[in-house]
């Protein structure tokens, strides 16, 4: 299959707008349902929106049904619309997402950032009351050695572990280097066995599955070990995103697997018409 990294899917979903407007401000009260936690949403997809208007946005999203959301670092991801949130305190960002009625425990962070200044990110983190920090990708090459590998892995643990001393959890996403093999072995997989399982917890981006990722194949096979996930529908037929419920996926098999592997949040991320449209069917989804 193709490769789709997370720009490029989100790219291919932006033209999809047939859910617009079901979802009125206001108009239902959703709640948690299939792992009995609030249904949560990455805001890579409305980053523009953000850039305009953080506490509008972060309300729209809360009236869509969202009651957690995931950012990204202001530093590593400055140049992509969250440039802003550094203008503001950790008190006032708690406030605006309080006011909205959201929490939020997650958020991304660059890898070069980290390398930059760790201590930077990692205070930011504190001040805002977030206890997950995840990379999108460790950045390796794309046709990596098991040297590369090795390299990234203890790298990435050191990280971790000044992570840990300030109670917060690293973990790990997957896109690029991730998706690469090495002598024929997913470079995933390598990672998940060269990465220390009590510093490095895993965030699982259900839309690998066009690249032969199976997330209820991975939570079944390492329990434990995943942290969250990124939550997209995708249809087998016409190899693109779809809005979650409106796919060929089985979800109730994903979530169930999920909880048996000790997912602790979850997060819709696609065009925002489509993570709108995703709300509902989440929502009575019963595993």
């Amino acid at each position: 299959m193709s490769a789709i990294s997370r720009r490029e899917f989100l790219k291919s979903a932006a033209t999809y707008t047939a859910a617009a407007g079901f979802l009125s401000a206001g108009a239902i009260e959703l709640r948690a349902d299939p792992l009995g936690m609030p249904i949560g949403c990455q805001t890579w997809p409305v980053r523009e929106m953000l850039a305009k208007d953080f506490p509008g946005t972060i309300k729209q999203l809360a009236d869509a049904g969202f009651q957690t959301i995931e950012l990204c670092s202001p530093y590593g991801y400055s140049d992509y619309g969250f440039g802003g949130l550094a203008k503001y305190k950790g008190a006032e960002l708690r406030k605006i997402l309080a006011d909205a009625g959201v929490s939020c425990v997650s958020s991304h962070f660059g890898i070069e950032e980290l390398r930059k200044d760790q201590e930077r990110s990692i205070a930011w983190a504190k001040d805002v009351g977030l206890t997950q920090m995840l990379v999108p990708s460790l950045g390796g090459p794309e046709n990596p050695t098991m040297d590369d590998v090795k390299r990234a892995a203890d790298e990435y643990n050191k990280m971790a572990e000044q992570a840990a001393k300030a109670s917060i959890q690293q973990g790990l996403h997957n896109e690029g280097f991730e998706l690469s093999t090495v002598d024929g072995k997913r470079t995933y997989d390598l990672l998940l066995g060269l990465l220390d399982p009590k510093l490095v917890k895993f965030q699982f981006q259900v839309s690998t599955i066009s690249r032969g990722y199976d997330a209820a194949e991975y939570f079944t096979k390492y329990p434990g070990r995943f942290i969250s996930m990124h939550v997209q529908g995708w249809s087998a037929e016409t190899k693109k995103i779809m809005p979650v419920g409106q796919d060929s996926l089985d979800w109730k098999k994903i979530f169930t697997a999920a909880k048996a592997g000790g997912i602790k949040n979850y997060f819709v991320e696609m065009h925002l018409e489509m993570m709108k449209a995703s709300v509902l069917y989440i929502h009575s989804l019963q595993v």
